[in-house]
């Protein structure tokens, strides 16, 4: 149920976006979701893409610093309080969150969000267990 999520460490400079796109769709590799997160010198590019390990072996490539790591793809109830219910499940069970976004699926009444948590494993049971729909990497990389 983790789903592989690509950060890329970019400097901030003109171009290095772009760059990285152009990487990836000129390998084929479709983007559904991104994140970034800069200071003034540099940024964290944080993508869900189709091609997770593709994705990671061209950018190394190409010369970028890229990392590879396990995040969580829920779908919540789109409308007020749709995400705090999830929320509030890592909450009872203690666990953090360290960051999130949201990204666009394909439905038409549910949003859906990437979480990083402290305890994946842990999260997907009680996100589970609560009847928060956690979604499978496969169907994530489809969206």
């Amino acid at each position: 149920m983790l789903v592989k999520q690509i950060s890329v460490f970019l400097e901030n400079k003109s171009g290095r976006l772009a760059e990285v796109t152009d990487i990836l769709g000129g390998n084929n590799i479709d983007i559904s979701a991104l994140s970034i997160a800069d200071t003034t010198d540099f940024g964290i590019l944080r993508l869900i893409v189709n091609q997770p390990e593709k994705a990671e072996k061209v950018l190394k490539e190409n010369g970028f610093t890229v990392s590879c790591t396990s995040v969580i793809a829920i779908a919540v109830v789109d409308q007020p309080g749709g995400l705090a219910a999830a929320l509030k499940v890592l909450e009872s069970a203690s666990i953090g969150i360290e960051y999130m976004y949201a990204f666009v699926g394909k439905t038409t009444n549910e949003a859906m969000v990437i979480l990083r948590v402290e305890e994946p494993e842990r999260a997907v049971k009680e996100l589970e267990a609560s009847n928060i729909r956690v979604l499978p990497s496969e169907k994530v990389y489809e969206l």
